[in-house]
């Protein structure tokens, strides 16, 4: 089995020699949230598949290439799909591409996805600022061996989702009025959605939405020292709120909410 760093290096290595070779922000798309990536100038597209060292999306609604080029006046790198504890991936793996942002020189990475709305003033088509979140996984991506060259073996959480975008967020709704909600991401390992019960206790501890993913990325973000700015895209109310659950909603919603969803990405890229 490869050494993480030499398998960064390989990696690295393919992708400048692709052109990717000077990214300011990342973006990680989640369900029916890709086609962001189409308004990316002069871009160059890569399939996840021919990327050396590089997992693969086996999800419904993820494209599955990386995507680089100019977006609102910057570099930008982004995940057209991204990858998830429950297809099978260790968090090493599902994480991976948040190093390979690091050794790119990213210095801020906008992890977004769908989620159930799990606050009671929340309806499907609200996109949600993170300002915190619960892992109630029992996982953690930076269990093992610490990667001191990225960040310390010891993460101090408090702020995880940077105060400075949230602050940006707030001030592009003002703009653009948005009605931008904000809470506290869940996450859960999926693939079945929560329980009624599991939902009423993530409401009763302080979650506003859940979800399938996000709070890896995040993990790893915060240690590698990358600002992290994350928004949910609530395409559906959580168990127990609505008469049933299925993915097609998900990317049914994602896609009506897409025009405002890039509306909001292209402003907070062009203030960063």
């Amino acid at each position: 089995m490869k050494r993480r760093d030499s398998m960064f290096e390989t990696t690295v290595n393919y992708l400048k020699d692709k052109g990717m070779t000077e990214p300011e922000v990342a973006l990680i798309l989640g369900s029916g949230l890709g086609d962001l990536a189409n308004q990316i100038e002069s871009a160059i597209s890569i399939p996840y598949e021919e990327i050396p060292d590089f997992p693969v999306s086996t999800v419904k609604g993820h494209a599955g290439k990386l995507v680089y080029g100019d977006l609102a006046s910057k570099k930008v790198i982004a995940l057209q799909g991204r990858f998830h504890y429950y297809e099978g991936y260790d968090l090493q793996t599902v994480t991976y591409p948040v190093r390979i942002f690091k050794e790119l020189g990213v210095k801020t990475v906008i992890i977004t996805n769908a989620a159930g709305g799990v606050n009671e003033n929340f309806t499907p088509g609200d996109l949600m600022i993170i300002t915190d979140h619960i892992n109630l996984t029992g996982e953690n991506p930076l269990i093992g061996q610490n990667l001191d060259a990225h960040g310390p073996r010891f993460v101090d959480m408090t702020e995880t989702y940077s105060k400075r975008g949230q602050q940006l967020l707030h001030e592009i709704d003002e703009e653009l009025n948005l009605s931008l909600k904000e809470g506290v991401y869940t996450w859960f390992t999926g693939p079945t959605y929560e329980t009624p019960a599991e939902i009423k206790f993530a409401r009763t501890i302080g979650g506003d939405a859940v979800g399938m993913s996000t709070v890896p990325e995040a993990i790893v973000g915060k240690h590698c020292g990358l600002e992290v700015i994350g928004i949910s895209c609530i395409t559906n109310l959580a168990a127990g709120m609505q008469s049933s659950l299925n993915h097609e909603e998900v990317v049914e919603v994602s896609t009506i909410v897409k025009p405002k969803f890039k509306q909001l990405i292209e402003k907070l890229i062009l203030k960063l």
